[in-house]
């Protein structure tokens, strides 16, 4: 039996991503289950499935890759990707405004400026309280940190242990794959922008600045458009 066939048509036959493990266990429990039916009903074991019994799952990331290889090799227009959550079969990003056509009903929403503002914000701060993003934009968040959490980018992930106990807020695995990313550590400059010192709301609460206070009243006035659809 060929292993990176038989990854391809594991892939091939679900669209929810698979970890390496996820394959590795469901090779090794079809070549087991194969040789117990022939064992128990005294026929001839299949040699060559059997020995799929002790793949391990560095061979199956081999076998991943050589999919990856070969897909390139022949110029295919999918390849298979790594995202967080698992392998996946996927087309190519040259293709995808044909394949977009075949969804006319479900147009990519882009997000505003001020609505990737605040989720960089948060990818590299995480978790964060809504007030330490507010102390960093300068204006209020909540209809940003609403707008993300709907579409399911950000998620509340605790809260902190500060007066109030206010929520803490992080990214999800579908801003990873939104963004065709595996860790966030994979973010640009993420190590130094991490330590980038920023501004705390114990420094922001005082009084606001004059570009603060004219940032927050532009930021109010563009939130009530967007709430009216315009």
């Amino acid at each position: 039996m060929d292993l990176t066939r038989i990854v391809e048509a594991l892939l091939f036959a679900t669209q929810e991503p698979l970890s390496v493990v996820e394959m590795g266990r469901a090779i090794r429990e079809t070549a087991r289950e194969a040789k117990e039916f022939a064992q128990e009903n005294n026929v001839e074991v299949d040699e060559a499935k059997a020995a799929m019994e002790a793949v391990t799952d560095d061979q199956v990331r081999e076998a991943l890759d050589q999919l990856v290889s070969h897909y390139e090799q022949d110029g295919r227009s999918f390849t298979v990707i790594e995202r967080t959550a698992g392998w996946r079969l996927c087309a190519r990003g040259e293709f995808g405004e044909w394949c977009r056509a075949l969804y006319p009903s479900k147009k990519p929403a882009r997000l505003s400026a001020p609505a990737l503002e605040t989720l960089a914000i948060i990818a590299y701060r995480q978790p964060i309280t809504k007030s330490a993003i507010e102390a960093v934009r300068g204006v209020s968040v909540d209809a940003m940190v609403q707008q993300l959490l709907d579409r399911n980018l950000l998620k509340v992930d605790g809260r902190a242990d500060l007066p109030g106990r206010p929520l803490l807020f992080s990214t999800t695995d579908l801003f990873l794959d939104h963004f065709g990313i595996r860790h966030l550590d994979d973010l640009p400059n993420a190590a130094e922008l991490r330590r980038v010192k920023l501004p705390t709301p114990e420094e922001t609460v005082e009084s606001p600045s004059p570009e603060q206070a004219e940032a927050k009243e532009k930021e109010k006035k563009a939130e009530n458009a967007m709430e009216l659809g315009l």
